[in-house]
């Protein structure tokens, strides 16, 4: 991608179709959550109006992905979601949501390295392979939540992730028939 430190511009037309302006194609909701998923900020604007569609767009994928069984929010969750619109008082659930995710984005990376500080097994053989699979297991847990820098993202074009994964499972694969020895 071109300038990660802006948003991504994507123009809806009256077609609905939406544009990519940097890559000058058309793109679908798939897309974009994978933009997102990448790290990226979108902005959604109709270019008729004008209008900011971003929040509308970024609700249907969330709600696409619900529907086919990638439930993330809870029931309990989403009711209280649904009441905190119904009261016509002001609520500090939306507050709420983001400094959560804020902090779940931010401590993401302090979980890793306190496991690797603080855990006495850092000295055992094939450690590396077991902190490479934990982090990989909280990139997946938080489904990318953590932007890193502006160096790291999008960096790493598709094979590479896979060959990653790849040496991942290999590390594991080995750990495990290590310990497996030691029993």
């Amino acid at each position: 991608m071109a300038d990660t430190g802006k948003p991504l511009l994507i123009k809806r037309y009256a077609s609905r179709r939406l544009y990519n302006t940097e890559t000058s194609d058309y793109v679908t909701l798939e897309d974009i959550a994978g933009f997102i998923r990448d790290g990226r900020e979108v902005q959604i604007i109709d270019l008729k109006s004008g209008d900011d569609l971003t929040r509308q767009y970024l609700l249907q994928i969330i709600a696409e992905h619900e529907s086919r069984g990638e439930s993330v929010l809870p029931v309990d969750v989403l009711n209280d979601l649904v009441r905190s619109y119904m009261t016509g008082k002001v609520s500090v659930v939306p507050e709420f949501l983001q400094q959560s995710f804020t902090m779940l984005r931010d401590g993401q990376a302090k979980v890793v390295e306190n496991m690797t500080s603080m855990n006495p097994l850092a000295k055992m053989p094939g450690f590396d392979a077991m902190q490479a699979q934990q982090e990989a297991f909280m990139k997946t847990m938080t489904g990318g939540w953590s932007r890193g820098t502006e160096a790291e993202v999008g960096e790493k074009p598709a094979q590479e992730n896979s060959e990653d994964l790849d040496a991942i499972k290999r590390q594991l694969a080995e750990l495990q028939e290590k310990l497996s020895k030691l029993k």
